[in-house]
């Protein structure tokens, strides 16, 4: 018989994952009861994460040393988003008649949409970046060595 039940998160070594994504985490202190989170966005979101990359222009990813760096912040970004939407999901007035499969269906539009826009918030912070040392720092010091 197993000693973990379905509802234990399993604990993600942060020695597994990226060195940039570590930094990341490290730097932001994000809970470790979000990192499967964390690990699981950055798993499945990096070809999104890469086309919107390659789209910015080369004086705004010249703001990180690279895509990894993006990607990692796009990422811890996406959790703390999403996990505020399924937070706050609960609370949401939707309407009566709305099935309990509606509803899921609702909410895994509404995470898609928000974590999309993270990504878009993410682009055009770092563009704005070129031109505001103060944001360029904010960017460059989660990396600082």
């Amino acid at each position: 018989m197993s000693d973990v039940t379905p509802t234990e998160k399993k604990i993600i070594d942060l020695s597994t994952v990226s060195a940039e994504l570590r930094q990341v985490i490290e730097f932001d202190g994000v809970p470790e009861a979000m990192y499967e989170m964390v690990v699981s966005i950055h798993e499945v979101s990096e070809d999104a994460v890469r086309e919107s990359w390659n789209e910015l222009p080369k004086s705004a990813q010249n703001i990180l040393d690279n895509f990894e760096q993006f990607h990692a912040l796009v990422s811890v970004s996406q959790a703390f988003a999403g996990l505020n939407v399924m937070e706050e999901f609960p609370t949401l007035n939707l309407p009566e008649g709305m099935t309990d499969e509606d509803k899921e269906q609702y909410r895994a539009t509404l995470l898609d949409q928000v974590l999309h826009n993270c990504v878009k918030d993410m682009v055009k912070q770092l563009k704005k970046a070129r031109r505001d040392p103060i944001l360029k720092r904010d960017f460059t010091d989660v990396f600082a060595k």
